[in-house]
């Protein structure tokens, strides 16, 4: 590819309204152009890399076995009627009516669209397994897209939907499809975890996500660095204390607090550490009107997802309202505990094992200090409600967590029968009964991926592209190529050598100064640069660059090609 027939559009500066640098240096570069909020063109320079991503899917995907379809990004309202999402899944999905005043949705996701091709192609057990995939957009009305491609409307997957027979079968292909994502994963040149878990909206009891490694992730992943555990904060397990909970110590001792509202006010009031502390929160029993207190120690966290899961809790969780807790507790937020509460009271493990700590009194500015389970209040239930910190206890028991950033970029589910069910898709088995499939689904979002490989790669000039995934591999910077004719024969022949090879190169012929030449290569991340000039050419040399390096190196001119084959593996 020449530069001069290609379409090069790079800023200097990034919009106003780019939030984080993956939007930035996308916009900046000329890889994506904003039409709405949340909606972007891919111009040609953005373009390539994601067919290098598609491409690296669809390869991995057919070697898996599974099978490449397109199913429509507007689906009828009906499909989703028989699974309930129609109308549970919220504004996010797209609802619309068309001129005979009949439903529709746009796409998010197609597990209804899939299991009806199920139940009405795959009659037999012979048939199975079967694991069909698209690479589509889909849209999602977010409420606050943002973040560029990371957070936006519409957007392309590859999504993938399979069906077995038993759920042992479902197993196989499960691991078959983790192998797969492994793979893509690995051939992106990305660092990435695999973590279990939630499954949340989708369903299902068995799940992971693939994360991409970058500090500015919003997702958190809990891992061991002595095993390989890993998982992330909403499903890592935090462990109980080892040993029996002491003995009371301390007689129970009302203090009064003015104006004490956190744990923060607290720990400076009594001047304690904060570790002595417990914090109430109270969210909403399934009965109505019923309140449900939630103890973890003063530097925890609840978990919301864990909390949620407990049976008699109101899904979706729930906070109370301050007139619940005053009704429920005679106080307010702030000074509330379990001392004398009638109501549920659930205790995260490590509360549970705690003596003397510092809890509300029920009494507006009023604390007890020396609470004790059993002597002052009931014996409370006990539950993993928490997010684990740093230095808690692996749950396999090999080591300490340890907690780093991902942006999530792949997921994968174990289904079993929750749509198979819904919308009654089965099979005859060998005894000529019918079955309901077992079903999976596997996500990859793939604009999203190419938003975390900058996020993970960049610097102060800009992107640094994986090979695998770079808009060129090699780009071809002549210093004067309109000038002089010794630097055009020679970039033109190591142009048209690497052509030759199969390498993706780019040479720019566009007669740039070399700074701004420089720059706009540094920003649009390109691998490997090599220059060429009068100066170097006289000495046979050229120079050479990967984007990571601080200085070009000198290499002979009758040896680059073979240089740069050898650095491009």
């Amino acid at each position: 590819m020449r530069a001069s027939q290609f379409f090069i559009s790079t800023l200097k500066e990034a919009p106003a309204d780019a939030d984080i640098v993956s939007q930035k240096l996308m916009l900046r570069a000329g890889f994506i152009r904003k039409v709405a909020a949340g909606v972007y063109n891919w111009m040609p320079m953005g373009l390539r890399s994601l067919r290098k991503v598609e491409n690296i899917v669809r390869e991995e995907m057919n070697r898996a076995g599974a099978i490449e379809i397109v199913m429509p990004m507007v689906q009828p309202a009906g499909l989703w009627q028989e699974t309930g999402r129609f109308d549970g899944m919220g504004p996010e999905l797209l609802r619309f009516k068309d001129r005979h005043e009949r439903d529709f949705v746009i796409q998010p996701t197609s597990e209804e669209v899939v299991t009806d091709i199920a139940r009405n192609e795959l009659r037999s057990y012979r048939a199975l397994p079967k694991n069909f995939y698209q690479i589509q957009t889909k849209f999602r009305d977010e409420r606050r897209p943002r973040f560029g491609v990371m957070r936006g409307r519409e957007f392309t997957m590859k999504d993938a939907y399979s069906f077995d027979r038993s759920a042992e079968d479902a197993g196989k292909s499960y691991d078959n499809m983790f192998a797969a994502y492994c793979r893509i994963f690995d051939r992106l040149g990305l660092t990435y975890r695999a973590v279990a878990a939630d499954t949340g909206a989708i369903g299902g009891d068995r799940s992971h996500e693939f994360q991409v490694i970058a500090e500015t992730g919003e997702d958190a992943i809990v891992y061991c660095p002595d095993s390989d555990y890993a998982a992330n904060i909403e499903l890592a397990e935090a462990v109980a204390p080892a040993g029996e909970r002491p003995a009371a110590s301390q007689p129970l001792t009302k203090v009064h607090t003015p104006g004490v509202k956190t744990i923060a006010d607290l720990v400076r009031f009594l001047n304690i550490d904060i570790t002595a502390t417990v914090k109430a929160l109270v969210v909403e029993g399934e009965e109505e009107g019923s309140a449900v207190l939630m103890l973890v120690r003063g530097d925890h966290e609840l978990n919301e997802v864990k909390a949620e899961k407990i049976a008699g809790i109101k899904k979706p969780l729930t906070m109370a309202t301050p007139a619940l807790i005053n009704k429920a507790f005679g106080a307010n937020p702030g000074s509330l505990g379990p001392v004398g509460f009638k109501g549920r009271i659930i205790a995260d493990r490590t509360v549970a094992k705690m003596a003397d700590f510092v809890i509300g009194a029920n009494e507006d500015d009023q604390h007890y200090t020396g609470a004790n389970f059993v002597r002052d209040c009931v014996e409370p239930e006990v539950a993993d409600i928490r997010n684990v910190v740093v230095g808690d206890a692996s749950p396999d028991g090999k080591g300490l967590l340890a907690i780093q950033r991902g942006i999530e970029v792949g997921h994968v589910f174990y289904l079993g029968t929750k749509y198979s069910q819904a919308m009654d898709a089965t099979f005859l088995d060998e005894d000529g009964k019918p079955k309901h499939f077992e079903m999976g689904c596997y996500g990859i979002g793939v604009t999203r991926i190419l938003g975390a490989a900058i996020e993970q790669n960049f610097d102060g000039k800009g992107m640094i592209w994986p090979d695998s995934i770079a808009p060129f591999n090699v780009v071809i910077c002549p210093v004067g190529y309109d000038r002089s004719e010794a630097v055009k024969a020679a970039a033109d022949q190591l142009y048209g050598e690497l052509l030759a090879k199969g390498v993706d190169v780019i040479i720019d012929d566009r007669g740039e100064r070399p700074g701004a030449m420089f720059a706009d290569w540094e920003l649009i991340g390109a691998p490997h640069r090599v220059t060429i000039g009068d100066r170097g050419l006289k000495e046979g040399k050229v120079e050479y660059q990967h984007r990571r390096d601080s200085e070009a190196t000198a290499v002979a001119a009758g040896e680059i090609l073979a240089h740069l084959l050898a650095k491009l593996g």
